[in-house]
Order: C-alpha cells, then structure tokens, then sequence
C-alpha cells in the first residue's frame, strides 16, 4: 500500500501514471483515425467507389413490439455509436471539472480562456466569408479540436516538450468539446417534440436519483443510456446529447474510501500466506480464492464508477468507433477537379480560414489576455512558443467537425466541401504545429525539472 510517507510516489501512481497512459492511448488512436481517414478517401476515389457508398447505405432496422428504429448504417455510426463517444467525452468532462486541471480555478482559467478564444474567432471567420450564402448554418464547422489526433502529434515530440503542454492541451480539449455539445444542443438540433424530450428529462431524473441513493451498478446506467438515446432520438434533440447527459449523472462517489479499503485489504491479507499451509497450491485453496474474491469486491467498491466505466470504454472508442467514424465519414472526393472547385467554394475556405487562422489566433490572443492580466499562469516549463505551437495543433478538427458538418447541411455538396475543407485544414494545422514544436527550444526546467501537477483521481467523497 502507498503509505502517506511518499506523496511524490503517490502523485506518480495516481496522477501522473494515468495522464501518461492516457497520453499514449491518444496517441495510437490518432494514428488508427489516419489510417481509417485514408482507407476512406482511396476507397471513395477508386474502383471501389460505388461499393463504399453503397455501403453506408444498407438499412438495418431494430424493432421491439411495434416501436421501430430504421436507419442506415451511416446513421447507426453517426447517430448511434457516436452517442457513445459523446458518452465518453461527458465522463472526461466530469473528472477534469472534479478532479483535473479544469477543477482548480487558478489552473483552469488559461485552458477555458484558450478554448473559448479558438472556438468564437474559427466561427466568426467562417462566418465572415460565408455571409448570406447558404453555407452560413455551418459556423460551428471549425470551433471544434479533435483530442486524438492533436494529442497524438504531441505525444511524437515526447521529450522535447513539457509534460504540462500536454495536460494544458489535454484541458483545452476537453473545454472545447464542451462548447462544440453545447453548440449542438442548441443550434443543431430539429424541430423539438416536446413529449420525447421530457421522458428523456425524466430518464435523467431517474439516474440522478439512483446515484444520490448510491446505486453503483453499470449495467443500470447502461439501461437508462439506451433509454434516453432512444428518447432523443424522436425529440428533435441530435441523440448524441443523450450521451452527455448520462455522463454528468454517473457517479463519482465510492463505497469504500482509500483508509477503508486499506483496513479491509490488511485485514484479508493477514491470513493469506498460510491458508493452504505452505503448499502453494493456491487454485486448490478455497479460502484463499475466496480472500481473493473479496479483495476483488473491495477494490471494485474503492473505485470510483465514472472511473471504471471511463477506463473500460477509452479502448472501445479509440480503437473501434472513433476509426469506424472516420471510415464513414472521410470518404470524400479528392481528385484535382474537386480540389479546385473546393479551394474556391466559401464553405471550404470558412473551414480553412478558421480551422487554420482562428484557432491560432483564438487561442493565443485568450491565453495572454489572463496572464497578461494576473488571472493565470503558464503551467510549469511552458513558454510562449510552446503555446503558439499548441494553438496550431487545435486546428486540427478532425472527428467533431465532420461530425457538425453533417448536422449543418441537408445538401450532400456542401458536407462534401466541409469535410474537404477540414480535412485540409487538419493537414496544415498538424503538419505546422508539429514543426514550430519540433523546432522549439525543448523543456524549460523550472523548480529543479520537477513536473508539478495537482488533478488527479477523484475524491471517494465526492
């Protein structure tokens, strides 16, 4: 057990350890989405062509009773497994508010303040360019960051940048994508029905009520997520909020707290070296299987249950369904009569433009204006350069754009030339921001090269 002697080992354990391996499954993820983006775009410009589109197409319909879902796969991937990525973004909002970068207000101030400035100048610069045409209602195309793939091309510069670059933009991300669902809710949905949308409000009654009386059970949020889904899913609400709003209502408290759990563990361990008698024939000991039974009780009580579902999904997600969507969606038309009818059409440079310019310019004007002004401070070992560098790599805004983009248009043209545009904008945004890092000065020691950092794990008392 940790003991309260070592705290660095502790922070090293509990804080730093998982933002590494969060970094690192990031970073794999986002070279699965380039593959999957690739795959994609030769697909839609070969002899494959017409099999890829008509893929996406085929109707595959679930029925209970006479209560009926019939959409194409196209849809089941962006409406029904992207609930599930939303699912997972809710419940990485939720532990940085809690327990992350985002929960300490001295820290958290610099990210939002960045985040803000790189979704409003990305949106007023498309907005610009696109003023009284019909590509206007994409605006919210260029405000969003993808997590994986900015993570991802952060993580090749390991030790040549600070780790606190990347918990900043790690916080920056998760800002953003908070802005881009509350976009979605509110300018992105159809036309509302009223009775779907107050069962799901009444499902989201439901799960609060059962954390407040201490329901721990995954599988009965689970129930509750499809529910909901299902009810936004007729509300005029896009789905995908349903998976938000299931994440804010999981628990974060746990049974057992750290000094708790420690008691119960000693106390199960006391007798089990010597329940077999030393003969080590420990899968033929039936008090020690069932010690270890109840050490595994002890430790699924310890843990946190937004915890536990957020590790168990991360995989599911990053390897499966955020490359799935990429696959479905990245499938556009490159050839050099595209490309140069794309490169002159507003909804293609309003991507560029903002994707590429504002968020650069969004993020460092509102990351100097509060350190300018007392308000914040650069995390440990962060200079200005790396902020710049960090401001181009938001720019790439690969899943949630593609995913707004088909929200925005009703006509297939214009989300071909959105996706185009962010496609693009993405390549520049990552190839840039990669070289300006690359090219930096390397760490900035501060406090002796020590890596201060305070979020962590979430409180048992919480």
């Amino acid at each position: 057990m940790m003991g309260k002697t070592a705290p660095a080992a502790a922070i090293q354990e509990f804080v730093i350890r998982p933002l590494q391996e969060f970094f690192r499954t990031q970073a794999i993820g986002g070279i699965l989405l380039l593959a999957a983006s690739v795959a994609a775009i030769i697909c839609a410009n070969s002899a494959l062509s017409p099999l890829y589109h008509r893929l996406w197409e085929i109707p595959f319909r679930v029925s209970l009773g006479e209560f009926v879902v019939d959409k194409t796969l196209h849809h089941w991937v962006n409406d029904g497994l992207m609930a599930i990525f939303f699912f997972l973004v809710g419940l990485e909002i939720k532990r940085e508010v809690l327990a992350g970068e985002l929960g300490i207000l001295k820290k958290a101030v610099l990210p939002i303040s960045a985040a803000i400035g790189g979704m409003a100048a990305p949106a007023l610069l498309y907005a610009v360019l696109n003023a009284g045409g019909k590509g206007l209602h994409g605006w919210g195309i260029p405000m969003a960051t993808d997590i994986a793939f900015s993570l991802g091309v952060l993580q090749l510069l390991k030790g040549r940048v600070p780790f606190g670059l990347l918990v900043f933009l790690t916080a920056l991300a998760i800002a953003d994508d908070l802005g881009a669902v509350l976009v979605i809710a509110l300018f992105y949905g159809g036309q509302i029905a009223l009775e779907p949308l107050l069962f799901g409000g009444l499902i989201v009654a439901v799960s609060v009520a059962l954390n407040r009386a201490g329901a721990r059970t995954a599988l009965l949020y689970s129930l509750l997520g499809v529910a909901l889904w299902l009810a936004f899913l007729n509300s005029g609400v896009h789905a995908s909020i349903a998976g938000i709003l299931l994440a804010f209502t999981i628990p974060t408290r746990t049974t057992l707290t750290a000094e708790q759990f420690q008691r119960r563990v000693r106390e199960l361990m006391g007798g089990f070296g010597t329940a077999d008698g030393g003969r080590g024939a420990l899968e033929r000991d039936e008090t020690q299987q069932a010690i270890i039974r109840q050490v595994e009780l002890a430790a699924h009580e310890v843990e946190a249950p937004l915890l536990r579902i957020e590790h168990n999904l991360h995989p599911w997600v990053t390897f499966a369904i955020m490359p799935l969507f990429a696959f479905a969606n990245a499938g556009v038309d490159i050839s050099w009569r595209a490309l140069g009818s794309a490169l002159t059409h507003p909804v293609t440079l309003g991507v560029v433009v903002g994707l590429v310019l504002g968020k650069q310019l969004g993020v460092m004007l509102l990351s100097w204006l509060p350190v300018r002004l007392g308000w914040a401070e650069l995390p440990s070992g962060v200079t200005w350069k790396h902020l710049y560098g960090v401001g181009w790599l938001a720019g790439i805004g690969f899943t949630m754009s593609m995913f707004i983009a088909n929200l925005a248009f009703e006509e297939p043209h214009l989300v071909e030339q959105a996706k185009i545009g962010t496609l693009l904008a993405s390549l520049i945004s990552g190839v840039v921001g990669y070289g300006l890092l690359a090219g930096g000065t390397g760490v900035e020691k501060r406090s002796g090269g020590a890596i201060r950092n305070s979020g962590g794990g979430l409180s048992s008392h919480r």
